[in-house]
């Protein structure tokens, strides 16, 4: 069950506080103005949060004036080999975001940090305190959290209303079944000449998680529970791929890429678009006074259980300066407080991983 209490008074943004050393751990103390580089693949992108990002530093950098925080934008496709490449020129790498399939090759390759052997346990614990239970399970490795929850998203159909009502269909009643998102976008196709379906799953940008939820909700698996084998060969797994094929050779979906996709819904001229919650933030702010914008859950197979995989990122610390440590660890509190979750969620569209925030009229409940 997801734990509901609430963070400790004042974790949102309160300012560095001089505290005793502690030895093994970074040091308590800030009396000095320190400089960290934070690498954030947000930050390269408009349509996924650079300006929701930005602010959440600059906040942080207002509440904590000897800390300057420098954000190091880098696309996601090719964020590790720029961290990696950095790290091998000696450039000072302080905090990264890091996608959940990276942080084996973080925590083994780049000397990723564990939280446990650099922060007091009394002070993990209450920052943790709140936090989705599975997300903090999520970046742990060999019993130690290298990793802190920071982002994470989930597969979404948004869908146009006013194109669904120029179709003659329900908008009220969106499809919830693959065989129903087909006969809904050929529908889209015959009476509107508008793209009917287009996904984040296929096309040169396509998203590896949301290809694993459709194999998983036909009851297929990618890699086998062990990890030794592969199964996306296997018939629940292949039904599934034939499934997509026949959406695109029926005409029923369009093969745009990611970027495309994103920006044809947000100018109202795709049906539905099945994409990543991230870019919520784009998508309401393109439909804005032109459409109504409606989101419902990502399709099921017939009477099977939809089984989205989820996709998101860490917070990892890479420096090995105490200082700085201490400084990146500061800069983590701020971005996972309900303030930064209410900023990551409302902006951009990630899920809030303190739920707690969600009913509460001061963060999400308006």
């Amino acid at each position: 069950m997801i734990n509901r209490r609430s963070v400790i008074a004042g974790l949102a943004a309160s300012p560095l506080l001089a505290r005793t050393a502690q030895a093994g751990l970074a040091p308590l103390t800030l009396d000095a103005p320190v400089e960290i580089n934070f690498y954030n693949y947000n930050l390269a992108t408009a349509g996924l949060g650079a300006d929701a990002t930005r602010k959440m530093i600059r906040e942080f950098m207002e509440a904590n004036p000897k800390v300057k925080v420098n954000g190091i934008g880098a696309n996601a496709a090719g964020f590790i080999g720029r961290v990696q490449a950095d790290l091998a020129a000696r450039r000072q790498v302080d905090l990264v975001q890091v996608i959940f399939a990276d942080l084996d090759f973080a925590v083994h390759n780049l000397g990723a940090k564990a939280l446990e052997d650099i922060v007091p346990s009394a002070e993990m614990a209450a920052n943790f305190q709140g936090i989705a239970p599975n997300g903090l399970r999520l970046g742990m490795l060999n019993g130690k959290t290298y990793g802190l929850a920071y982002t994470f998203s989930t597969p979404v159909l948004f869908y146009n209303a006013n194109i669904f009502r120029s179709a003659g269909l329900d908008p009220e009643n969106p499809p919830r079944t693959w065989a129903a998102v087909k006969q809904a976008a050929l529908a889209i196709k015959a009476k509107t000449g508008k793209t009917g379906l287009a996904t984040g799953i296929l096309g040169a940008s396509a998203y590896d998680w949301l290809f694993q939820g459709v194999i998983r909700s036909n009851g297929g698996e990618i890699i086998t529970r062990d990890r030794k084998h592969m199964a996306f060969a296997e018939a629940p797994s292949v039904e599934a791929v034939t499934m997509l094929r026949d959406l695109n050779d029926t005409g029923a979906m369009d093969n745009l890429d990611t970027v495309g996709g994103m920006d044809s819904m947000a100018a109202g001229d795709v049906g539905m678009y099945l994409n990543t919650s991230a870019v919520q933030g784009a998508l309401v702010a393109g439909a804005k006074d032109k459409y109504e914008l409606r989101a419902t859950t990502m399709p099921r197979f017939g009477d099977k259980p939809v089984r989205p995989n989820n996709s998101g990122s860490a917070l990892v610390i890479l420096s090995n300066d105490p200082i700085r440590q201490r400084a990146a660890w500061e800069l983590m509190k701020s971005l996972t407080s309900k303030r930064g979750y209410t900023i990551i969620t409302s902006e951009i569209g990630y899920l809030p991983l303190r739920t707690d925030i969600v009913d509460d009229p001061a963060y999400l409940g308006d």
